[in-house]
């Protein structure tokens, strides 16, 4: 089961004596009229000079997705600029000619949600959802960096968002495998080639870019004739024709980006290669460059990966992890660029294992779905997953996954909008004999076979430092178009009803009502979460939450991943610090049949002794990877600092205790079970396009007769706490180009409480992109790619937390500025009324755009639950947000906060940063990552 800490999401559970329940359990959808059921409504225009625009209308909310894409992406940059393309990305947010401050300054007054930009091989893009009275200040401001950039590009923004940038690359780099992407784009490809460097770029190559270099590079790829412009919600074309018109009219032509020919190459011969790095496991991969989604045999492609690791049902997940044991993970994944794509198979070796075992086999089942193909209800579980998600991500109408990026992306790479209809009709169709026929043409051509094993890497090639930002003032930007224009009347939000209703044995149901799409999304939220786990075997709930769908008294693991597929149904599991839940999405064709398998999997597990055992393997080597990762180690030592090692969130160490999850049994996991996932600390949380009666039959035929076992567990928040003094914890992890920093302060706060002002405070302190702590580490000085802070709530107890990655060589002194940054707010300089304007007007604003999607309502409707807020408390938000002060917030936060109580813990290589805190006049404290294991 897909375990997630921290999940707003939830379902129930039972006792192994009771019976399995017959139930006639419907035949799934067919994947055919879920593929119907995907449909994007558009129209498009196109400006006079070039600029393509489409619009979809959708009136569910009253916002309005932005996405911009533009045809340039890292196959165009020339050898010398790698990393161009997406250091033009962040140069894009820092100000324009008539907007000239940070972009997000802008976007944070008008409430703007789901923004951001991105960049890959074929596109750069930029996105916000704006509520639909500001859109025509949105469109201004999307239209200002697109025509009237080059003015606001000064040495000192360069210099600037180059440092963010190498930060950036530092934070991917210091991860566990965080240099295989350069090994793997630079063997499939040759150095000529267009996808043969990374986006990222390199060192040399952003050190060396100059200020005329970014601007040519502007002015020969980002004209509008260049761009797709989708506009998605609450708007329709003649409106939406007046208004770019109007704000993107006047933009010249620019040079057309010509795509640059991108065959897809061969290695000559097969290469084998081993590196090292500092990993907890050995991993396994395979790779080939295949074609990409201009080429029809991409989808055949993703139907062979699907079945090879993609599924849970995979091929390589029954044989070399339930079946073999061998591996502990495995994946194969597809991605499929707009010219090339790369086919990517791994394994991590089972410890104790031969790594040449686990390659040799991982080797005969690749080749047995080469030479013989994938089964027919094989190919139509890849389908029906895709389409469910497909269907799933049409309720957004921007961000990262919605129908703006659906529109997009087929308008720029196959010219034509509604080329993802096409994509999932052929997936549809796909036969065995087409994915056979794929994977022989493409996967027996010569292999890069990388291993990675634990052990010390090379020498990091770090950046030359950034040039000094000028003390002098550089020349204002002079803008030409006169004010931003006026934002209109905002729209309240429209928040759902909220309905209570009871299952016969008691259970409480609470459901919303949303239509956007046909799916049904559940949670079943118990009274237990990270402060129930068992003291002495942390780790127990993990390992009971993961053996949920390996098997019931019915079903083995392998037919529940299959039933899950067929339905295009995903049930997940996790803990936040007070709740545990298993949480169901299903089509809602597929509802009565999902919550049968539901109520299955969360009534009847087997916790087969053997099945234990290998889950246990599982979860040690998660153990021993955290172990690895710099956010990993910091999170194992961060609950007892912060919380005192007698609360019951000081539980909260990861995965848990190695020692102890090596030493659980079958009974342990029974325990837990009966004493926690029960219906007597269930309530079910559900939101559907099908209504209340129906979603009430679902589940009372699956729930209603659930009774409880034993007695209840009981978590005891009595116990008196001393969370550590302040200090300097260093956790010595060597070679990490970044150290890894929490500042962790304990405080009187409880979740129950009314937080919103101290919660509305933090939004300038660390909540936001503006707040300032970030514009300090990442903006001012660009010593980080982002700093975040905020209160982590729980019921009987909330710190507030920091984190951040710094460049290691500014360890101390990014301590020493978030010190001071903390004392500046707290007390000689509070809140500025520019600050409070902002925070106010956005928290106000960007409710409609924060709620567009029925998992938001979801998880919206656990945490009024969680913190015993009334149903209505969102809609209350606007009269609650204006009547705050300066004043308040400010007494607030100085109240909740004293930085003299902070704890900082620092992953980082002790022999580059270990002078640096010892220069902080706080006691430094040494500790080797292998130490952290024993969390006694």
């Amino acid at each position: 089961m897909t375990v997630k800490l921290f999940a707003l999401c939830g379902v129930a559970l039972s006792t192994l004596a009771m019976p399995a329940i017959a139930q006639t359990v419907p035949a799934p959808a067919p994947v055919a009229a879920l593929v119907k059921q995907v449909d994007i409504p558009y129209s498009e225009f196109r400006l006079a000079n070039g600029l393509r625009v489409i619009v979809n209308t959708d009136h569910k909310a009253p916002v309005v997705a932005i996405s911009v894409w533009y045809n340039v992406g890292s196959k165009f940059e020339p050898r010398g600029k790698t990393g161009f393309a997406h250091l033009f990305e962040h140069l894009m947010f820092n100000g324009s000619e008539n907007a000239p401050k940070d972009y997000f300054t802008y976007t944070k007054a008008i409430g703007a949600t789901a923004l951001n930009g991105t960049t890959y091989f074929d596109r750069t893009n930029y996105f916000e959802t704006v509520p639909v009275a500001a859109l025509d200040r949105a469109l201004f401001l999307e239209s200002d960096r697109m025509g009237y950039l080059l003015g606001a590009l000064t040495p000192a923004v360069v210099d600037e968002q180059r440092g963010v940038v190498q930060n950036e690359k530092r934070q991917g780099d210091n991860q566990p495998f965080g240099l295989v992407k350069y090994k793997q784009t630079e063997t499939l490809f040759p150095a000529t080639h267009p996808y043969g460097h990374t986006t990222i770029g390199s060192m040399t190559d952003l050190d060396s870019a100059s200020v005329e270099d970014v601007k040519n590079w502007f002015r020969g790829h980002y004209g509008p004739n260049n761009a797709v412009l989708v506009l998605s919600g609450d708007i329709d074309a003649a409106k939406a024709k007046v208004l770019v018109e109007k704000y993107f009219g006047a933009i010249p032509k620019g040079p057309e980006s010509v795509v640059p020919a991108a065959a897809v190459p061969s290695l000559a011969a097969p290469k084998v290669e081993t590196i090292k790095d500092r990993v907890a496991t050995t991993r396994i991969y395979r790779m080939w460059a295949v074609p990409g989604i201009n080429n029809p045999e991409s989808v055949s492609l993703d139907v062979t990966a699907g079945v090879l690791g993609g599924l849970a049902s995979s091929r390589l997940d029954n044989a070399l992890v339930r079946k073999e044991k061998l591996a502990v993970r495995v994946s194969a994944n597809n991605e499929s660029f707009a010219q090339v794509g790369m086919f990517v198979v791994s394994a991590d070796v089972r410890p104790g294992i031969d790594p040449a075992l686990v390659a040799k086999r991982l080797d005969e089942i690749i080749a047995d779905v080469i030479a013989n193909g994938p089964t027919a209800d094989e190919v139509q579980r890849v389908a029906t997953r895709d389409a469910a998600a497909r269907i799933a991500g049409l309720e957004s109408t921007g961000g990262f996954g919605g129908k703006a990026v659906a529109l997009a992306e087929g308008a720029l790479y196959q010219n034509d909008p509604g080329f993802y209809k096409k994509q999932l009709a052929e997936l549809a169709a796909q036969t065995p004999a087409q994915v056979r026929a794929a994977s022989a043409k493409w996967l027996t051509r010569p292999v890069y076979a990388l291993t990675v094993v634990p052990g010390a890497r090379d020498a990091y090639v770090e950046a030359t430092p950034p040039a000094k930002v000028a003390a002098a003032p550089e020349q204002p930007v002079q803008g030409t178009r006169g004010a931003l224009p006026p934002v209109g009347t905002l729209a309240n939000l429209d928040f759902p009803k909220v309905a209570h209703t009871k299952l016969k044995n008691g259970i409480e149901l609470v459901y919303a009502y949303r239509n956007a799409v046909p799916i049904t999304q559940a949670s079943i939220s118990f009274d237990a979460g990270v402060a129930a786990d068992v003291p002495g075997k942390l780790g127990t709930q993990a390992l009971t939450l993961d053996m949920l769908d390996e098997g019931t008294l019915t079903r083995d693991s392998i037919a529940i991943a299959e039933a899950k597929e067929r339905l295009g149904a995903n049930i997940t599991s996790g803990s936040g610090s007070d709740r545990t839940v298993v949480g169901m999405f299903t089509p809602s064709a597929n509802l009565a049949a999902s919550t049968e398998l539901l109520a299955d999997i969360v009534r009847h597990p087997k916790f087969d002794p053997a099945e234990v055992a290998r889950l246990k393997n599982q979860q040690l080597s998660r153990i021993a990877a955290e172990l690895t990762n710099p956010q990993g180690l910091a999170q194992r030592v961060l609950p007892k600092l912060a919380y005192g090692a007698a609360s019951p969130y000081a539980k909260g160490i990861g995965s848990g205790d190695g020692k102890a999850v090596a030493a659980l049994t079958r009974d342990d996991l029974i325990a837990f079970q009966q004493a926690w996932l029960r219906p007597d600390k269930a309530k079910i949380f559900v939101v559907s396009d099908r209504p209340l009666a129906e979603v009430k039959a679902a589940f009372d035929a699956r729930f209603g007769d659930w009774t409880p076992t034993g007695p209840a567990g009981i978590k005891d928040f009595n116990v008196k706490t001393e969370p550590s003094a302040s200090k300097i914890v260093l956790i010595d992890r060597p070679d990490s180009p970044q150290s890894f920093i929490i500042a962790a302060i304990p405080t009187t706060l409880v979740g129950t409480d009314d937080l919103l002002p101290v919660i509305t405070a933090n939004d300038s302190l660390g909540g936001d992109f503006l707040s300032r702590v970030n514009l300090d580490l990442r903006e001012a000085r660009h010593w980080s790619y982002g700093v975040n802070g905020s209160f982590r709530r729980a019921q009987h107890d909330t710190p507030y937390l920091l984190g951040t990655g710094v460049q290691a060589d500014k360890t101390g002194e990014s301590i020493k500025s978030l010190q001071a940054d903390f004392t500046d707010f707290l007390t000689t300089k509070g809140i500025t009324k520019e600050e409070f304007d902002r925070t106010i007007t956005d928290a106000i604003s960007s409710l409609p755009g924060n709620f567009e999607t029925s998992g938001a309502v979801l998880g919206a409707l656990q945490q009024n639950d969680l913190y015993r807020r009334p149903d209505d408390y969102y809609a209350t938000l606007p009269q609650k947000y204006r009547a705050m002060t300066i004043a308040e917030l400010d007494a607030a936060a100085r109240k909740a906060i004293d930085p003299a109580k902070t704890i900082w813990i620092v992953v980082g290589d002790a022999s580059k940063v270990r002078a640096q805190l010892d220069s902080l006049g706080l006691p430094v404290e040494v500790v080797s990552a292998a130490s952290v294991a024993d969390v006694r």
